[in-house]
Parts: C-alpha cells; sequence; structure tokens
C-alpha cells in the first residue's frame, strides 16, 4: 500500500530514499520514485521537461561531468504533499558540462528544490541551483588554500 500524499514523513522518507539512490549513482532505482508523467520545473528555463527520460538525462549530464557526485540534504521538511530540501551539492569537474572541459576542480554549490508527491512518488519538482557559484567554481580563478 502506497502512503497517502499527505503522510509528510513518508514523503520525507521517499525524498531520502530517492537522494540515497542518486549518490549511488543508481539511476533506475531513482525513476522507480517518479510518476510516469514526472515533471521537471528549473530556475531560469523557459519551458518544463517531462517524463523519466527527461531526469535520467540531467542526471546524466551532472553524473558524467561530476562522476561520483553527492548530494548532501541540509534541511528537508514536508507540508501536505510537498517537500523542501536544502542540499549541498560536492564533486569534482571531470568530464564535459554546458560545454566546458573538464577541469578537475572541485565543486560545492547550494541547490534548493521541492517536490510534490502523488501516490507515493515524485510528481513534479521545482529546482533553484546556485549556479552563479558553480559557474565561478568552473571558469574562475582557482580558490586559494584554506590555511
Amino acid at each position: 500500500m502506497r502512503p497517502d500524499s499527505t503522510d509528510t514523513q513518508a514523503n520525507i522518507e521517499l525524498v531520502r530514499t530517492a537522494f540515497a539512490a542518486f549518490n549511488e549513482a543508481d539511476l533506475d532505482v531513482c525513476t522507480q520514485f517518479l510518476t510516469d508523467d514526472f515533471v521537471i520545473n528549473l530556475a531560469g528555463m523557459p519551458f518544463q521537461m517531462h517524463g523519466r527520460e527527461a531526469w535520467i538525462q540531467n542526471a546524466e549530464t551532472m553524473q558524467r561531468a561530476f562522476p561520483g557526485i553527492q548530494a548532501r540534504i541540509d534541511d528537508i521538511f514536508s507540508a501536505d504533499d510537498r517537500v523542501a530540501v536544502r542540499l549541498t551539492f560536492q564533486g569534482a569537474h571531470k568530464g564535459d558540462f554546458l560545454g566546458i572541459p573538464a577541469t578537475g576542480r572541485d565543486v560545492d554549490y547550494t541547490s534548493i528544490e521541492l517536490y510534490r508527491v502523488a501516490d507515493g512518488k515524485l510528481a513534479e519538482e521545482w529546482i533553484s541551483s546556485d549556479t552563479a557559484t558553480l559557474m565561478r567554481q568552473l571558469t574562475g580563478p582557482p580558490e586559494p588554500p584554506n590555511i
């Protein structure tokens, strides 16, 4: 039996489990948590993306560019059928990303994400990542070492 979409603890666990699978780079397991008509809303994009295949393409882009990338959940809470998450993504730039060849640089940036749950699965996401910080880490001068 699937949890009711307003079961906030179940919704939080759904998102936690999905990110655990992402951190293991198990995209097949990740897609099991998505509805067939999953909707992707990315900040700055003039259109929505739809479906599991679109999600896989986005995840593969990140994992090719940043193999082993990890998403750490810093904050998570839920109300009704929504789950809000503040994440820190960390990885090393070892593959092409948006036309930028691998730099070998470490990246560390924040993303604020909101998920809508329907029938025990993720039905929609709104992602607002700190892409300015990410791009600065890839294209700007190397960060001075912390001493």
